[in-house]
């Protein structure tokens, strides 16, 4: 080693052994690697470790579960045109303030029939003035009303009374707002106004009145429970089938996404569902499900193609938006509407065997 070599060794050395100013000091620690503060076999830190990992890998679960149900919800929107979720979450509480309306008290059942019924007839009304027809919305409204309310506080034979007035009173009123405007309408555009307007009053409050009829009578709660389940056992039978095994369809000019497939799972739906109720709610023999299944499942599809060909006609795919997911009101009342004289029927024929 030369001495400049020795010199500058010396020096270094000088520089090292020399006190740090804080900033230097700071840069060096910076610079050099430290160790863990915790050793890596010290038992708490492996357990925190462990869970981290366990969070870190059930977030990352979830998130794919999620995707991959975001994913299929959204194939199944674009196949049926509706959101799955929201439409079991508002099918949901609709059967939960349904069910409570029926099992404490019944009169919670008939504001909720009267308040389905006016928007019924509100949303129809919009949907044919949209296609060119003239409906009268408000005496619509009032003459239902007091057609829904006589189904639960008048006998059945002044139920049919008020029917014929309701039906007078809208159609008077109709031709009684064409003749007042003068403005040359067809007579055949006014008789279809006419026929529309005593259509409206006995397919929405006249059939929810016999709804409450059934209502009134003696464990008429439980049959008008029954009947709306197997109509909704129906209905979600027949859209769980048809949308995974739907090939054929039933009704192609109505409703294209009605399948065989979709009808013959609301027909296993329906039936299972009504030889249950008759046993452990209505009191009957277990063979009356056998009637009671069937019957509601062939008023409840009529009602549903019913409605398809209306909207159809009309030119719409769904009578309202204000039930997401399911469209408007008429779009859930469909099968159950035409099911509830039927159901009324039936438990005037079968009612006598629970007590025989």
């Amino acid at each position: 080693m030369t001495g400049a070599d020795a010199a500058g060794a010396g020096h270094a050395r000088a520089a090292d052994d020399a006190p740090l100013t804080r900033k230097d000091a700071a840069a060096r620690r910076a610079a050099t690697p430290q160790a863990d503060a915790t050793p890596p076999t010290d038992p708490s830190a492996v357990f925190q470790s462990h869970i981290r990992a366990a969070r870190s890998e059930f977030e990352s679960q979830v998130a794919h579960a999620r995707a991959e149900f975001e994913e299929a919800n959204e194939r199944i929107k674009q196949r049926t045109g509706r959101d799955l979720i929201l439409a079991i979450l508002i099918g949901l509480a609709i059967g939960a303030v349904l069910i409570a309306s029926l099992v404490f008290f019944k009169w919670p059942f008939v504001v909720f029939a009267l308040a389905a019924a006016l928007l019924g007839i509100f949303e129809f009304g919009r949907a044919l003035i949209a296609a060119g027809r003239r409906v009268d919305i408000v005496p619509q409204l009032i003459a239902g009303a007091a057609l829904v309310l006589a189904g639960f506080f008048l006998t059945p034979w002044m139920l049919w009374v008020t029917a014929f007035v309701a039906v007078a009173f809208v159609i008077v009123w109709r031709l009684i707002g064409q003749m007042a405007r003068r403005d040359g309408r067809l007579y055949g555009d006014v008789l279809g106004d006419v026929l529309v307007a005593g259509f409206i009053q006995v397919y929405v409050p006249f059939l929810t009145a016999l709804c409450l009829v059934l209502l009134q009578r003696d464990g008429g709660e439980w049959w008008v429970l029954a009947f709306i389940i197997v109509a909704v056992a129906a209905d979600t039978g027949a859209y769980a089938t048809g949308l995974t095994l739907g090939r054929h369809p039933m009704a192609p000019r109505i409703s294209p996404k009605k399948t065989w497939e979709g009808f013959a799972g609301a027909a296993v739906a329906a039936i299972v569902a009504a030889v249950l109720l008759a046993m452990f709610m209505l009191n009957l023999p277990w063979w009356t499900g056998l009637i009671i299944g069937p019957l509601i499942l062939a008023s409840a599809t009529v009602g549903d193609l019913g409605e398809s060909m209306i909207k159809r006609d009309l030119g719409i795919k769904d009578m309202s938006s204000w039930l997401p997911g399911h469209g408007g009101v008429l779009d859930r009342l469909d099968s159950i509407l035409p099911s509830a004289p039927v159901a009324l029927a039936l438990s005037y024929l079968l009612v006598p065997l629970a007590a025989s």
